[in-house]
């Protein structure tokens, strides 16, 4: 991406970690809800581990992050922490960080399904875009560890009095085996061949076209728009 260079994070990084924090609590914040605090010592475990993506200007200074982590036996893989510092929002770093994200969970963990849970209408897109589903809590990982991460977040308590059935948090699934099922399908689909073009005839009716449309036709998920 011109004017940034977003790789995978490793020891070299590690100055950043304490940066990487003071951005993610402080995105929190002014968004009133989700994760404030992380640890600089677990920030730089997932770049030790090359389990993070970090965004640098041409210049070395940070941009934006993100980092992975895995759950339920390393079944349920999710993108955690993505943060873009906000000088260099506005310009597509979170979507190119988000996309090396995704690329870097599927090699880390083949066959594990990505989740995630956000309030960001921006990261929706995001997931959206990359073949994510949204899906209800239940169908993301059962992993204790994982809901026990949500108690830093403002809205913990909605979480606990809905028996984590929901949030603010709009629950997003992409499911490996499922996308290969559906591309097997498509390679096998029957090619229909094309129907020769007949005459065209004018049909006049005496009855009135339906005025109410398909309601199914005009279908938009609002969270997408």
């Amino acid at each position: 991406m011109d004017g940034f260079v977003v790789s995978v994070a490793s020891e070299a990084f590690l100055p950043f970690a304490d940066q990487i924090c003071l951005e993610i609590e402080e995105s929190a914040k002014a968004r009133g809800t989700g994760i404030a605090k992380r640890n600089p010592e677990y920030i730089k475990k997932k770049m030790q581990e090359g389990k993070a993506v970090i965004a640098l200007t041409d210049d070395g200074e940070l941009a934006g992050f993100c980092y992975i982590e895995s759950w339920g036996h390393d079944k349920f893989v999710a993108n955690s922490g993505l943060i873009v510092v906000p000088k260099f929002r506005m310009g597509g770093l979170a979507t190119t960080i988000k996309e090396e994200a995704f690329k870097l969970s599927l090699k880390k963990f083949p066959g594990a399904k990505l989740f995630g849970l956000t309030t960001s209408t921006a990261v929706m897109k995001i997931n959206s875009l990359l073949g994510y589903k949204k899906v209800q809590f239940s169908e993301l990982t059962n992993d204790e560890e994982f809901w026990k991460g949500c108690s830093s977040c403002v809205n913990y308590d909605i979480l606990t009095s809905t028996n984590r059935k929901h949030c603010l948090c709009t629950g997003m699934l992409f499911d490996p085996s499922k996308k290969n099922k559906e591309k097997a399908m498509k390679e096998h689909e029957p090619v229909v061949e094309a129907k020769p073009e007949t005459e065209k005839v004018e049909i006049t009716s005496k009855f009135k076209p339906n005025s109410v449309p398909d309601p199914l036709a005009f279908e938009l998920d609002e969270v997408y728009v």
